[in-house]
């Protein structure tokens, strides 16, 4: 998915969509144009849940129609609220699963290391970052890319790395699963899912 430039895009939607520009860097540059947009009028109403709606697409990295599809079938799905639903399916994308674990330091990252095919489910590899996973999936790095230098030290990184309670997994087997659906509490949310859901809902 192309996004633009990312340190541009960083600043106006803030530091979390790009786990790249989360630095003292930034951080100081961000809080100098903060200063200055104190001076002027905020955004409109729209223009804060347009920003919201932005915000939580690029930290997925989906584009604007897979988006759109995730909030409708959250907004029509029965059960739980739209927000647990949109939540929930965010989080079970293959490459979220992949990042959360640990096996790439971004989700860019970590679609890349799916759509190469890096990856098995359930025993069978898959190349589609956007797989949608469910509570008792097991996910594995495929045996021929153990030796990759792409995991190489894995298992030191991997301890420094908090596991969501979430997911399970072996650095030394390179395997693990999907223990339960993920909550708001158990996985942070990426913006203000609500105002996501009222900007759909206008």
């Amino acid at each position: 998915m192309k996004t633009g430039p990312r340190y541009k895009i960083a600043k106006r939607l803030g530091a979390s969509v790009f786990e790249k520009a989360q630095t003292q860097k930034f951080a100081i540059a961000q809080e100098r144009t903060a200063k200055n947009k104190r001076r002027g009028r905020g955004p409109s109403g729209y223009g804060k849940q347009l920003l919201e709606k932005q915000k939580v697409r690029i930290t997925y990295g989906v584009t604007e129609r897979q988006f759109s599809n995730y909030v409708r079938k959250a907004m029509a799905a029965h059960g739980a609220s739209p927000v647990e639903r949109l939540h929930g399916a965010l989080e079970l994308r293959l490459d979220n699963v992949a990042y959360r674990i640990g096996l790439a330091p971004t989700r860019r990252a970590a679609r890349q290391l799916t759509s190469h095919g890096h990856l098995t489910v359930n025993g069978r590899r898959t190349t589609i970052p956007s797989r949608e996973m469910h509570p008792g999936d097991r996910l594995a790095v495929r045996e021929g890319s153990k030796s990759r230098m792409l995991f190489h030290d894995f298992e030191d990184r991997f301890m420094e790395h908090p596991l969501p309670s979430w997911l399970s997994w072996n650095p030394k087997t390179m395997e693990g699963s999907v223990q339960e659906t993920p909550t708001m509490e158990s996985a942070d949310p990426a913006g203000d899912l609500t105002v996501v859901i009222s900007f759909y809902s206008r």
